[in-house]
């Protein structure tokens, strides 16, 4: 016993304190103005979840935040697409500033900032929620993938939506914290392709829970939430293949007890066989089966310039820094399309 007692006293590990969230929230507020902008998105979203809003879901933008000015531009260019479109699709600008690695890598705006190894991330705090305000008073709600326990308190005000990756759609605690956001949630297929795996998450999610946590203080606490009647299913693909087709779904179906979750659709990873040229091509099928299918959003992966490249000292401005993006002209045009074959549609059926 003593000798691990003196191996426990050798070992050191560099530890940085934080801002609290309400530290940060109150250096960082949230107006009255674009909390209720917030809160019709978040209704919004909820609508077209459960159909009273026809409208498809679409959650778009760079797989990874890397650079706010980039990102800005991207979001000037959204809000315009959003004019031309709005009658048959709700954009929802992808925000992710969180990047599960399976292994090892860079993990994201919020943890190394400076894009460099020095992981400052206090300055990923303060900068990531510093974006999320600029984006939200241009109008456009966001999107990002829950993954640290911890972060979630410094940004639940700000999102319209969220996901649960792969790698955690299994892990209780993101099922229990996902019972206590205040936004609609996602949870994605895992990356075998298990269904059951997200179909278990949305049942734990919709239900209340005690479970420890972080008060807004910073202060261990048992939370208490009320369950999220908003958890649904996204369908994401699998290491071996795609599950966006009516037969998938259609085998999907077969497979579970009773009504299916709303179904939101990724365009990316598994859907997509990794390629995101192939993107547009998943959304004109997944557009094609609608009536049948009954989806209710989908996401792309979308940025200012096709592809991906490394962090070096001299990137591409605009590309990704993590998986591959469709480029903006490309998205576009995608969606215009996308907008005029719903609209044909419509037309069809009130014939």
């Amino acid at each position: 016993m003593n000798a691990l007692v003196n191996t426990l006293e050798k070992t050191t590990n560099k530890e940085t304190t934080l801002s609290l969230p309400i530290q940060l929230k109150a250096a960082l507020p949230l107006s009255a103005k674009l909390a209720q902008q917030i809160s019709q998105h978040r209704q919004t979203v909820q609508n077209i979840l459960n159909g009273t809003d026809k409208r498809l879901m679409v959650i778009t933008g760079p797989c990874s935040i890397h650079d706010p000015v980039a990102v800005l531009e991207y979001a000037e260019k959204l809000i315009e697409l959003q004019a031309q479109v709005s009658d048959q699709i709700f954009l929802v600008m992808r925000a992710y500033i969180e990047k599960p690695r399976t292994t090892v890598g860079w993990k994201g705006f919020l943890y190394d900032p400076n894009l460099d190894g020095s992981a400052n991330m206090q300055l990923g705090l303060e900068k990531s929620r510093q974006l999320y305000l600029q984006l939200i008073e241009m109008g456009l709600p966001l999107a990002s993938e829950i993954l640290s326990p911890m972060a979630t308190a410094y940004f639940d005000d700000l999102l319209a939506w969220g996901a649960i990756g792969a790698r955690t759609s299994e892990s209780q605690i993101h099922r229990e914290i996902s019972s206590h956001m205040p936004f609609s949630i996602g949870f994605k297929n895992g990356t075998d392709g298990s269904i059951q795996i997200a179909l278990d998450a949305i049942q734990s999610a919709s239900n209340s829970h005690q479970f420890l946590g972080l008060s807004q203080s910073g202060l261990p606490s048992i939370i208490e939430s009320e369950g999220n009647p908003h958890a649904h299913l996204i369908l994401r693909g699998s290491n071996t293949g795609a599950n966006f087709s009516i037969a998938e779904i259609d085998k999907i179906k077969q497979k579970v007890k009773g009504e299916l979750p709303a179904l939101v659709i990724d365009c990316s990873h598994g859907n997509s066989a990794k390629d995101p040229l192939n993107q547009p091509d998943v959304l004109k099928t997944i557009v094609a089966e609608r009536l049948k299918t009954n989806v209710r959003g989908v996401m792309l992966e979308s940025h200012l310039v096709d592809g991906n490249q490394k962090i070096s000292c001299d990137m591409t401005y605009g590309q990704s820094v993590t998986d591959g993006c469709l480029g903006w002209e490309k998205t576009e045009q995608l969606l215009n399309d996308i907008a005029s074959t719903l609209r044909c549609s419509e037309i069809k059926l009130s014939a």
